[in-house]
């Protein structure tokens, strides 16, 4: 294990292209997990945390503290992405495990804009 370790960050310095992918995920990521974390206000107002066909309204409601599963979300989402990355630059090689980071990138993202349309941190123009 220590071996890997060792043998992943060696690979990950010399590959400067991976490791600045790295840490826009991380910024991006810890981002998110502020703007939307500080975003969450305690209300009364049940959110509809998800849909299904079964139900008579088909629509199920929690409370305001669900919305901070995003932020758990996106930290578990940077942080396997980052190991699994790693992993993949060792096993496959360079290019896939560059797709497999902006493939994160790109769930941190759009995380984010649905966080932000559920608690309406930016108002439409």
């Amino acid at each position: 294990m220590k071996i890997f370790i060792k043998e992943s960050f060696k690979q990950l310095i010399t590959n400067r292209y991976l490791l600045v992918l790295l840490s826009i995920l991380v910024i991006i990521t810890l981002g998110f997990a502020i703007i939307i974390g500080f975003s969450v206000h305690p209300s009364e107002l049940q959110l509809i945390s998800h849909y299904t066909a079964f139900g008579p309204t088909h629509l199920y409601r929690d409370q305001w503290f669900y919305l901070f599963v995003f932020v758990a979300f996106g930290l578990m989402v940077c942080i396997l992405h980052i190991i699994i990355s790693l992993k993949l630059l060792l096993i496959k090689g360079h290019p896939l495990a560059i797709m497999y980071v902006w493939f994160g990138i790109g769930i941190i993202l759009l995380g984010w804009v649905t966080a932000a349309a559920l608690l309406n941190v930016w108002a439409p123009l």
